[in-house]
């Protein structure tokens, strides 16, 4: 934002009736050595002017409320369909490898694609589910060196050839994964590896980002969540599209039945 001396200004696109409601206020002085105005102070008065243009002179209460919506205008994917099938038609657009296999046979799956991948070094989410089927034990009798997210230190995760999780949801309409870290359970893992292996059981499979959401809400962690929708890309350099430069470039989901 320009600035005159210790003068802070407010930028030209201000209302005429804002700018002359709050005439006296146009020039503060923060608190810094120099007299410069605080980045929190100019937020606080850029706010207090727009509210002046809506009419307002105190913030509101609470947030307003949006109008309700009818579900037939927002909702493409209805939770009576097969939403597995869905899901798995959905991730495979979006460039991940999708296979369907039963619970006896995602071990071996599993360290078959490690093994197809080239990948030494695994990271794995210490759940349940992993838990469940012994992935680490079946990876570590074929050699892998293979250690829960418990078991790593952060400089660790970025030395892991592949990251092996489950998911907190995933979403058939746009076919995503979505992860919520947690203690046994970090984000590296499905961020940073260049290959990263996903294990979906059919249960936590929503609809859409609508549910998914509406979820979230209940449960009211207070967390960040993870949505993995295909490999990572980046396109920033001469509008080129890269595959895996930021992150995994390999995404393999294990749907199991």
């Amino acid at each position: 934002m320009p600035a005159r001396g210790n003068c802070w200004r407010a930028p030209r696109a201000i209302s005429r009736a804002t700018r002359s409601a709050s005439r006296s206020n146009r020039c503060m002085t923060g608190p810094g050595a120099d007299g410069s105005m605080t980045a929190m102070g100019q937020e606080d008065l850029w706010l207090d002017r727009v509210r002046l243009a809506l009419g307002r002179r105190a913030a509101l209460a609470g947030a307003p409320v949006p109008p309700a919506i009818a579900e037939p205008l927002t909702r493409l994917v209805h939770t009576d369909i097969g939403l597995a099938e869905l899901f798995a038609r959905r991730a495979a657009d979006n460039a991940m490898l999708v296979s369907r296999v039963r619970g006896e046979e995602l071990a071996g799956q599993v360290v078959a694609a490690v093994r197809e991948a080239q990948c030494r070094r695994i990271g794995l989410s210490a759940g349940a589910t992993l838990a469940k089927w012994d992935l680490l034990g079946s990876l570590r009798g074929e050699g892998f060196d293979a250690r829960t997210w418990d078991q790593l230190t952060l400089q660790e995760a970025y030395e892991l050839d592949c990251g092996v999780t489950d998911v907190s949801y995933a979403v058939a309409e746009t076919g995503s994964l979505v992860i919520r870290p947690e203690a046994n359970h970090g984000r590296a893992l499905s961020l940073v590896p260049p290959v990263h292996m996903a294990i979906v059981e059919p249960a936590m499979i929503v609809g859409d980002l609508l549910d998914l959401f509406e979820r979230l809400a209940r449960e009211a962690r207070g967390q960040n969540v993870v949505i993995v929708t295909g490999p990572s890309k980046t396109a920033d350099i001469e509008m080129n599209l890269v595959t895996g430069v930021h992150g995994p470039g390999t995404v393999r989901v294990f749907l199991l039945e």
